[in-house]
């Protein structure tokens, strides 16, 4: 493995779910009583959870292919690639954008990776994918790191 990366909701996101699940346990327990407020607070963290962990995609490089989330392209179709900076990943992910492009893009993370594909059968021309580290998974796929 050359490269993985869990791309999770920030803690920030976690506390306000917390406070949100807290605000309905103390409505519906002052309206309905106390166990029916224990349950709702209870049922809304578990569907927050459930809606966090679906939301978390693994990118993952090794020798013979890149995997961001269920998406697989093989590395022999990986053309350059280069590490984008918070501005850049703005621009390339809205007005400067491929509609045919593969963009998994999260909110919580500013900067991300371009990755030109050059397998001709296919439509898209790049992915541009969210990420923590941008020059760590640009070497990983041995390119350049420049923004």
């Amino acid at each position: 493995m050359l490269f993985r990366e869990r791309l999770r909701v920030p803690l920030a996101w976690w506390l306000l779910a917390a406070l949100f699940a807290v605000s309905l346990l103390a409505a519906f327990g002052a309206y309905l009583g106390p166990v029916w407020g224990i349950g709702v607070g209870a049922a809304t963290m578990a569907a927050a959870t459930a809606l966090f962990t679906a939301l978390a995609i693994r990118v993952s490089v090794d020798a013979t292919e890149l995997r961001v989330g269920r998406a697989v392209v093989e590395r022999a179709y990986v053309g350059s690639c280069r590490a984008l900076d918070a501005e850049a990943t703005e621009r390339r992910g809205g007005v400067q954008a491929d509609a045919r492009a593969h963009l998994v893009l999260r909110p919580y993370i500013a900067t991300s990776v371009e990755i030109e594909l050059t397998d001709p059968d296919d439509p898209v021309p790049y992915w541009l994918v969210s990420t923590r580290t941008p020059a760590r998974l640009a070497a990983a796929l041995g390119a350049p790191t420049a923004s």
